[in-house]
């Protein structure tokens, strides 16, 4: 479920977070779904236990997981409303980015050629794992 590119310059434990968001969005991770642990996933990733402990923390500090002592960690039943108002927040910050890019000249064109690459290099990148 998790890939992690050692040599990419995003830093692992933002890597991890944003798969585990994916996850969430996607449906893979379900509600109240339990984490693995972090000697797990940092044996199977090949990854320091402490990264994995700074991106478990992260996600916790976003609402998006719980802690039960002694049982681990668990997605919270809201998290997916959590990351849909983020969404919806940046779908409204890249509206007013576009606008902006349009009053200084930037065609219609120009933006959907610069969205259809990232779309396609994501292709590139599901594909790859």
């Amino acid at each position: 479920m998790f890939t992690i590119d050692k040599l990419s310059r995003t830093p692992i434990y933002e890597q991890l977070i944003a798969q585990f968001e994916y996850g969430i969005l996607s449906g893979e991770i379900a509600p109240d779904g339990k984490l693995p642990s972090v000697r797990e996933l940092s044996q199977s990733l090949c990854i320091n236990p402490n990264t994995l402990q700074r991106a478990y923390a992260e996600i916790e500090r976003r609402g998006l997981c719980y802690t039960v002592p002694g049982s681990g960690r668990y997605i919270t039943k809201d998290a997916l409303l959590h990351l849909r108002s983020d969404v919806e927040m940046k779908m409204n910050e890249f509206a007013d980015l576009a606008a902006a890019l349009r009053d200084r000249g930037v065609t219609k064109d120009a933006m959907i050629n610069v969205i259809a690459s990232v779309c396609a290099s994501q292709k590139r990148k599901e594909t790859e794992s």
